[in-house]
């Protein structure tokens, strides 16, 4: 065989795997794949429940009880 079928062969397969990459990585177009990026998106932008304004770890709703403290 000459160098250019090797050559020609060579072409071939890495446009066959271009394809599959791109196929299998390109964006999806449908309106439900919008719909769940636009999900994931106010997710990712939603407070986190269990921190407060000033950024501090808010508490358990249910406090531990205190302990007396004994004279002595």
């Amino acid at each position: 065989m000459t160098n250019l079928v090797y050559l020609g062969i060579a072409v071939v397969l890495s446009l066959l795997g271009s394809m599959i990459l791109w196929a299998r990585h390109r964006k999806p177009r449908s309106m439900e794949a919008h719909m769940q990026q636009f999900a994931r998106e106010l997710d990712a932008l939603a407070p986190d429940p269990g921190w407060n304004r000033r950024g501090n770890r808010r508490r358990s709703q249910r406090a531990a009880p205190r302990r007396e403290r004994r004279p002595g």
